[in-house]
Parts: C-alpha cells; sequence; structure tokens
C-alpha cells in the first residue's frame, strides 16, 4: 500500500481490529519513509458472480450498481454512512450465502427488499415499487397494507 503523502511503496502495518460495522478490518499503517500513520478498511469482495437477468441476458455482479439502487431508494432518508455500509454487507453476505456461481437477478431483488425492509420502509416501498413494477395505486395500497400488517405482528 502507497503512503498517501509521500506515496511511498512500504508500509507496515502497526495494528488491525475488526471495524465498527463488525464487517471489515481497520489497519492502522506506518510509511517506512516518512513515518506517516494512516488507516485502511479491508471488506470482502465479491468475484465471480454472474447475474442472470430477467430476459436471459448475463453480466457480471456490480456493487456500484447495486449502491447506486440503494441510494436511490434512501434518497432524502435519515441515514447513516455507516448504516448504509451495513446495509450493502448484509446483502452481499446474503449474495455469498447462495453459494452459487449464477444468481438471478429476482433472487438478487428479493434479497435487497428483505435488507430494505428492515433498514427504512420508505425505501423499501420506494426500491419495491420500481423492482414490482407497481402499475397503480392499487399496487402500492396492497404492499403498503402488507407492510402495515407486518409491523402490527412486531
Amino acid at each position: 500500500m502507497k503512503c498517501p503523502v509521500c506515496y511511498f511503496q512500504d508500509t507496515k502495518v502497526v495494528d488491525s481490529r475488526v471495524a465498527a460495522d463488525g464487517l471489515s478490518i481497520r489497519r492502522r499503517r506506518e510509511c517506512l519513509k516518512c513515518g506517516y500513520r494512516f488507516s485502511t478498511y479491508e471488506e470482502v469482495e465479491i468475484l465471480d458472480l454472474t447475474i442472470v437477468k430477467r430476459d436471459g441476458r448475463k453480466e457480471n455482479y456490480s456493487r456500484d450498481k447495486m449502491i447506486k439502487g440503494l441510494k436511490r431508494a434512501l434518497e432524502k432518508r435519515p441515514i447513516t454512512e455507516e448504516k448504509f455500509k451495513r446495509l450493502v454487507s448484509l446483502i452481499e453476505r446474503d449474495l455469498q450465502a447462495m453459494r452459487k456461481n449464477e444468481i438471478l437477478s429476482d433472487q438478487i431483488g428479493q434479497i435487497v427488499m428483505k435488507q430494505l425492509k428492515k433498514t427504512d420502509q420508505v425505501a423499501y416501498i420506494r426500491f419495491a415499487s420500481v423492482y414490482e413494477s407497481f402499475k397503480d395505486v392499487q399496487s402500492f395500497k396492497r404492499e403498503l397494507n402488507k407492510l402495515v400488517k407486518s409491523g402490527k405482528k412486531n
């Protein structure tokens, strides 16, 4: 890892800890040339996962694409950066738990909706309205009623 100050190639890890989110590692590093100390974070990356779209096309999993969709659903919602990162990690954990090289886009949508429902119900409805292609107000109303009923059970 290059030093962010002098760009020297070699740094050493002086401390490693589980990050506050519990899903990544925080490493404290020191530059071997200038002595500058800085932190890096290490997290799991999903590799070699293919998404099978509804029309049969296949594309590689894109974390950025998922994050973009989540940010759209969570726009103007009170969610911290830490909570957002945790949401992304939980979704990716669920994807990895499937232990498959190919996953249907519908399966990803269901996982995203499950985690959004737990995180922010307004964002869940926003995402569901696009994902489920609500055609009219009645579709919205049905989904809202399901959400209200499940909230009463908890």
